[in-house]
């Protein structure tokens, strides 16, 4: 049976894309966390077995030695976090902190993962975003992260290819996870978090993505649409360097690369009411 190490496993997509290629035959390593106390098959019998994975924490990512298959035919890079905020307001340690999860710690699991992954002739998957090509305001640091991880991605598919290793990026849209359905919130957070000058400054920018991002609630996609896209990338005979998962993250990506840039910036700001 083909292994597969996914990390962010313990939830929404993660979980999903452990489930789906579980019940496809795979045998999954399933980074989690939590504490994996059960590890092991889950009661519907699905190779699924649980590994103790923060990708920030060096311990974790070394361990991981001594869970994984001498091959393993894929990994996919899926944990990840979002800090919301302007540019302006968003501290430098926030930003790090971004960037060590969404960038280095996916770095630092493929670096680990990788001479299993050549034994195999296996492939690599990043879970990135439209907003790793679709930038959004109040969303730099996260958009930002995906841009560098998209860029890695396309380094690493070429340095691989004397292997045949293949790298893929999938590319969500709004997808129904705890982070979208608490997105309201987590806007309001980020709000309260901010200085008072910077809220006066950016109040029609938050009024603005609040009326959009619950627009964008009703439209979200379940997790398993991902997961469906992420299995299509480990299997396809020839598999593409990106694949956009469900039809308005294909609308995003698409605009976003026929439209010239000043036009975009034009509809990006008119959707959230700025001139």
């Amino acid at each position: 049976m083909p292994s597969v190490l996914v990390t962010g496993a313990g939830r929404g997509i993660g979980e999903a894309i452990v489930l789906r290629l579980a019940r496809a035959g795979w045998t999954v390593f399933a980074g989690v966390r939590a504490d994996p106390a059960d590890d092991g098959p889950r009661p519907d019998d699905l190779d699924i077995r649980r590994v103790l994975l923060d990708i920030t924490n060096d311990a974790h990512v070394a361990a991981l030695a001594d869970h994984l298959p001498d091959r393993l035919d894929a990994v996919v890079n899926n944990a990840g976090i979002g800090v919301l905020g302007p540019v302006e307001a968003v501290s430098i340690p926030d930003f790090r902190r971004q960037f060590e999860v969404n960038l280095f710690g996916q770095v630092a699991v493929t670096q680990a993962v990788l001479p299993r992954i050549r034994a195999a002739g296996g492939r690599i998957v990043f879970i990135s975003s439209t907003g790793g090509r679709s930038p959004v305001p109040l969303e730099g640091a996260y958009c930002a992260s995906k841009f560098a991880l998209e860029a890695i991605a396309d380094v690493l598919r070429v340095e691989l290819r004397p292997w045949h290793v293949d790298v893929s990026v999938v590319e969500p849209g709004p997808t129904d996870t705890g982070p979208w359905q608490q997105i309201q919130s987590l806007f309001h957070e980020m709000e309260q978090g901010m200085a008072t000058s910077h809220r006066e400054l950016y109040a029609q920018h938050i009024s603005g993505i609040l009326k959009l991002v619950s627009v964008l609630q009703s439209r979200t996609v379940p997790p398993d649409v991902v997961a469906r896209v992420v299995e299509q990338a480990l299997t396809a005979r020839r598999p593409r360097a990106r694949y956009a998962a469900g039809a308005q993250a294909r609308a995003m990506v698409t605009m976003n690369a026929v439209l010239p840039t000043r036009l975009n910036d034009a509809i990006g700001a008119r959707l959230i009411g700025l001139r």
